[in-house]
């Protein structure tokens, strides 16, 4: 997997002409700028304020009608005319600007840009430490160690809808307030970067499994903390993820990490913010040892930040078309109306909320999603549900418990097709348990059941 299905060393193998189109509120981001970077067949790319869907409809805006650029990138690589878009600078981007962690976001500010590729050949990287008093500097940091005690239940701040590196997060200070934190200063001037940061720990943990979660916010004057980027890291890939390894407990490695790509300017007055901590649940699995983790600050190669700062240069900007209105749509297709006469939802924005019980140290947390679509032939209803749980004193006592359905209706016959999914795990194992069933009219047509035990392998 790590070498074969992956483009990490294969962008040669693409061959043609290429434009690749993202978000910076979609989890799968990251791919626009290394593909624009490593590809040898022409690549132009686009990367927008979007989360996972469509330019010219999806959320947030601003939106743009990228089916106009699609045309033009097609007409000149397919029919050969001269549409000027291969004479524009390959990479459009929207760089964002700050804005509070409210959930949801309906515009993000900022300004479209573009640049010549990526990434930008005035890139400056900019280095800050981690000090012993916490806080963030360009100066060389006072030596220390700071302790975590793991807890497996948190992080539900982390990612988007807590699912993934994707969409809005709400205010991070309740993940901060579980983690090593570390400020810089009110900045005396903006500061714009674009690109991956990256992150060095001198980490320890007293266990043989570990991971590590860095999240960079922006700190307004009034206290609220913006996610910026972030990404998790399993310790036992540090050298190779093909062939994880376990820690040594109480050994000290170098961790390097790169965060997920992304764009931002930290206007004055506001503090960069680097979190430290061991768990992002339930986006990550928890790992299964009770433990406490260490960072070292100062010394030798000392803990630290890299920012890919980008100077301010007088740069073109793109001419986007306003989305199309209305949109193509066709006859017999859209959207379900419940019996209240409003479209069912999507999206896992239905969150059943924290539940975190004292005396035994477990927590739950329950995500809902659900949706409708009308056909020329009938109709489909979806719905799924996922309930997450974990135990602060035992974090080998993991599960997710998926319950998913679709019912179609054609021709007077109500198809049902249920499943049920059961995961969990202990110190040696992951266990999974799936049922699916069919009925046609109510009546049980087919059911089958999959039960494995999955060795646990440095998870």
């Amino acid at each position: 997997f790590w070498d074969r299905a992956s483009l990490n060393t294969r962008y040669h193998s693409i061959r043609i002409p290429t434009f690749v189109i993202g978000g910076w509120y979609d989890g799968y981001r990251d791919a626009v700028a290394r593909m624009l970077e490593h590809m040898d067949a022409p690549v132009k790319a686009l990367m927008g304020p979007w989360a996972h869907s469509f330019p010219h409809s999806g959320y947030p805006k601003p939106q743009m009608e990228w089916r106009h650029e699609a045309i033009r990138w097609f007409d000149h690589w397919l029919k050969g005319e001269d549409t000027g878009i291969t004479s524009e600078p390959a990479f459009a981007v929207f760089v964002r600007d700050w804005y509070p962690p409210t959930v949801p976001v309906e515009e993000v500010p900022g300004e479209w840009r573009f640049e010549e590729g990526f990434p930008l050949e005035r890139t400056e990287y900019s280095k800050m430490f981690m000090d012993a008093d916490h806080s963030l500097q360009e100066g060389l940091p006072r030596a220390g160690t700071h302790s975590l005690e793991y807890d497996p239940t948190v992080g539900m701040e982390g990612g988007g809808n807590v699912m993934w590196w994707g969409d809005f997060t709400p205010d991070q200070q309740p993940m901060d307030d579980a983690s090593l934190v570390y400020d810089s200063d009110p900045l005396d001037e903006e500061v714009e970067i674009l690109g991956f940061p990256r992150v060095l720990l001198n980490a320890s943990a007293d266990a043989p499994l570990a991971s590590w979660v860095v999240r960079l916010s922006d700190v307004a004057p009034d206290g609220s903390v913006t996610q910026v980027a972030g990404a998790g890291f399993n310790a036992a890939h540090r050298n190779s993820s093909q062939h994880p390894e376990a820690l040594e407990p109480g050994r000290e490695y170098p961790l390097e990490i790169e965060l997920h790509l992304t764009s931002w300017v930290f206007q004055p007055g506001h503090r960069i913010r680097v979190a430290v901590g061991n768990s992002q649940w339930p986006m990550f699995w928890p790992t299964p040892y009770a433990m406490t983790t260490s960072l070292r600050l100062g010394g030798e190669n000392a803990s630290h930040l890299v920012l890919p700062v980008i100077p301010y240069e007088d740069r073109p900007a793109p001419e986007f078309l306003p989305p199309a209105e209305p949109g193509p749509t066709l006859p017999g297709y859209g959207p379900l109306a419940t019996a209240e006469g409003e479209a069912t939802t999507s999206g896992y924005a239905e969150l059943g909320g924290f539940e975190y019980d004292e005396g035994t140290g477990k927590a739950t947390v329950v995500a809902v999603n659900s949706g409708g679509t009308q056909y020329p032939w009938g109709q489909q209803i979806s719905s799924d549900k996922i309930t997450h749980r974990t135990n602060r004193h035992d974090p080998a006592d993991t599960s997710a418990r998926t319950e998913y359905s679709t019912t179609i209706f054609v021709e007077g016959r109500e198809l049902l097709f249920e499943a049920v999914l059961d995961f969990h795990s202990d110190l040696e194992n992951f266990y999974y348990v799936f049922t699916r069933r069919l009925y046609e009219n109510g009546e049980l047509l087919r059911e089958r059941t999959w039960d494995e035990t999955i060795p646990r392998d440095f998870h």
